[in-house]
Parts: C-alpha cells; structure tokens; sequence
C-alpha cells in the first residue's frame, strides 16, 4: 500500500503548480538571474580588439579552449569580464575543504554549526578572490602575448583586466548565493547548468553543418547522438540506485500498550558525491591549460609542449582526469557522510542493522558498505566523463560534446525537479494541515 507521502506526490499536478505563489517566485527569481548572468558574458574585457580575438581562438580552437569555452557559456570565446566564470571559486572550495580535514580549527568551525559555516564560507571568499588574481594576470599577460588582441600593452592593461575579472568573478559568486537563497536549486550548478546549456545548440548547429557540408560522416553523427542518449539513461539510472540498509527499531511500551517493532531503511546513494568530482577535476586541470595555452601561441616552446601532452583525449590527460575524479569522490562522501555520527544517532533512537551490534560494529559496517559503494560510484562518473573525451579525440570531432556536460546538465535537472517537487508537498500538507484546524474548529 502507497504511503501517505506517495499518496501526496501522485496528486501534484499543474494545478497545484499554479496555486505555489511562493514556488513561481523562486523560480522567476532563478530565471532572471540566470539571464543576467548571460548578458554579462557578452561584455568585454576593456582594451581588447574583438577582430583579434576572433583569429586567436580560431588558431586555438579544439581541445581545452572548447571545454573550457562551454563550461562558461561562451565567455572565453569572447574575452568577457566573466571569462574565469566560476572556477576560481570552485578551487578556492576545494582548497578550504582540503584544510578543513588537516587543521584542527577549520575542523571545529565545521562542527559549530551555522556560525562556523559562515568563517569558512568568508575565508573561502578570501581564497576566492586570490586566485582570481593570480588567474586574471595570466590571462592578462597571455592577451597580451598575442599580436594584436590588446589595443594597448602594459601594465594599465594588466591592472584594469584584473580589476574587471576579480569584479566579474565576484559578481557569479554573489549571484549564485542569491539563486541558492531566493531561488530554486544550488544557484553555483545552475550557473555552470546554463553556461552549458546555452552553449549546445550552437555544437549541434556546428555538427549538422559539417554533415551537410561532408565534413562529418553522417553514420557518426547519429552514433554521437544515439550514444549521448543513452549515456544520459545511464546517468539518470546510476544517479537513482541506492544501497538501502535496514534499520530494525525494537517494541517499545507506552503505558498499557506495547507498540510493535518498526523496520525502515537507510538509503546509500551510488554516487554520494553528485557532480562534485568532475567539477573539481575540470577546474583543476582546465584553467592553467587555458592560461598556459594562450601563452604558447605567443611563442613558448615549453608551455606548447606541456599543453599538447596534456590536451583533452591524450593519455596523460585521462589518467590525471581519471584519478582526480576517484580522490574526489572519495574525498567529497567522506565530508558529506559520517559513518561514526549516523552509528551513533541510531544508537540512540534505539535503531540497529539486523545482525550488527549497535556503535563501533555499525560504524564499521556503514563504512564498509560506503567504501565500496563509493568504488562503484568512482567507476561510473569515470567512465561517463573519460571514455566520451577518447572518444572525441580518436574520431577527430571538430566540436566538444562531452560526458562531463551531460552529467552537470543531467545532474542539475534531476536536482532541480526534486527541489521543485519537494516544495509543492510542503504546500499541499500545509493545505492538508490548514483544513484539520478548521474540521478542528467546527467541531468544538
């Protein structure tokens, strides 16, 4: 028999849509923030030739330029003041969480509540805009390097596209707080969701024109989109399946009557860590590629040689991507699940796992369980962001099409939808809610 919660869920409708006012706020909140985040990625950086531009990611078209390029909605490609998008950020969070399991204060500012979050979050601001800094006169000194692209060279030119890329950095972080307070979904995803989004009509128009102009085998190009489908069920299928543990709850007396031993589950997801990994890995690998490859088209023999070694699809790039992948899965699940809390929060609501005595056994058996849990879920994300790169590079594809961006895209729907529908039941059980107290009324 359906539960009172599937009960409730199998009545949402559009109807119960139309009377969530609070739900279509947020929502058009998130939507309108979202466009300004693309208007801004078509404001220049001040001082650049757009002619010059052009010609310089022509010649550096393919490979990380393009990855990196969809990852911030186009930006890149047009030298925007949010051309570093979100990634600084990004690091910056990987950074802080890495000092968080070595230093001992950061640790207990994580345990301290709502209070400790907020240092964290303000030193990973701090961190935030350092790395913009650095990135941002790399990016500078490689504009610079290419004959051409700046107007005029020198050091006010560095200064002022500092200036403007920490301020558009700054502007998507504060913008992805906004979208995550006041709107629907974790606004920093939905920013990375619609720079990739807004990008993959403009790779499918590029793939349909290389067919009809005989540059693209047509058997390919349906194997590409048959393949992407299929990788896209295989996300949504792997982003659902979950290892559920039972939890046995023994009879308890109130009074005069005994109350039977309930039985429930603990859900384990496959994937713990979501689409932190890839995230993680690309921002680590991609942006000091971008930074080293502009520098080489100026004439570096050294910065072209590491940037052809670790282009997207050579071995070396795989392996590294592959293994960052596995570390953060495995760094992210054990920040986000506790083993030793969740034994102890069973033990004292009188909750077991059948055959596992209560505490240390159980912690070590959630470990156990996670431990592999997590190996299959390594596996997976690796396979779904590695193989489509090999892929791409050993066929010569002349556009980016990637697993990566299918998982974010895919990932971010499915999370949104969820936090949508989760906020339509709170308003029908408040409906539900709001009619007992009146039924309640009448009756007295």
């Amino acid at each position: 028999m359906a539960s009172a919660a599937e009960q409730l869920a199998s009545n949402i409708s559009w109807s119960a849509f139309a009377k969530a006012d609070e739900l279509k706020k947020r929502i058009l909140f998130a939507l309108g923030a979202l466009i300004v985040f693309r208007l801004c990625s078509y404001i220049p950086i001040p001082g650049i030739d757009a002619a010059a531009v052009e010609r310089m990611f022509a010649n550096l078209q393919g490979g990380f330029v393009d990855i990196v390029n969809t990852f911030s909605g186009g930006a890149l490609q047009r030298t925007s003041i949010i051309m570093l998008g979100i990634m600084p950020y990004i690091s910056a969070s990987i950074i802080m969480q890495l000092l968080t399991t070595m230093n001992s204060t950061l640790a207990q500012w994580k345990k301290d509540g709502e209070q400790g979050r907020k240092k964290i979050n303000q030193y990973t601001r701090y961190g935030t805009v350092l790395l913009t800094v650095v990135q941002g006169w790399a990016i500078a000194a490689g504009l610079e390097s290419q004959p051409g692209v700046v107007v005029d060279p020198g050091l006010f030119f560095r200064f002022t596209a500092v200036i403007t890329l920490l301020g558009g950095t700054m502007f998507l972080m504060w913008l992805g707080e906004q979208i995550t307070q006041r709107g629907i979904g974790n606004g920093i995803s939905l920013i990375i969701f619609a720079g990739i989004v807004a990008e993959l009509p403009g790779v499918l128009a590029q793939a349909f024109e290389l067919t009809r102009e005989g540059q693209l085998n047509v058997g390919i190009l349906l194997t590409l989109l048959a393949g992407a489908a299929a990788l896209v069920w295989f996300i949504v299928f792997c982003e659902r399946a979950q290892r559920r543990v039972v939890i046995q709850y023994p009879k308890r007396q109130q009074g005069n009557r005994v109350f039977q031993g309930d039985k429930s589950h603990l859900p384990l997801k496959l994937n713990v860590a979501g689409v932190i990994p890839p995230i993680f890995a690309s921002s680590l690998l991609l942006m000091p590629l971008t930074v080293a490859g502009m520098s080489a088209q100026g004439g570096n023999e050294f910065l072209g040689t590491v940037t052809a070694i670790l282009a997207p699809g050579q071995p070396i790039y795989i392996a590294l991507y592959i293994a960052l992948i596995v570390f953060f899965c495995f760094f992210y699940t054990a920040i986000q699940f506790n083993p030793e809390d969740t034994a102890d929060n069973l033990k004292k609501n009188g909750g077991f796992i059948p055959g596992i005595r209560p505490g240390k056994r159980t912690a070590e058996y959630l470990d156990y369980v996670l431990t592999r849990l997590t190996v299959i879920g390594s596996a997976y994300l690796s396979v779904v962001c590695a193989i489509p790169e090999f892929i791409i590079s050993a066929s010569a594809i002349p556009f980016y099409l990637g697993g990566t961006s299918l998982l974010i895209v895919v990932n971010v729907t499915m999370d949104t939808v969820s936090q949508i529908h989760s906020h339509l039941m709170a308003q029908q059980y408040e409906g539900l809610l709001k009619k007992a107290r009146l039924k309640g009324g009448r009756n007295r």
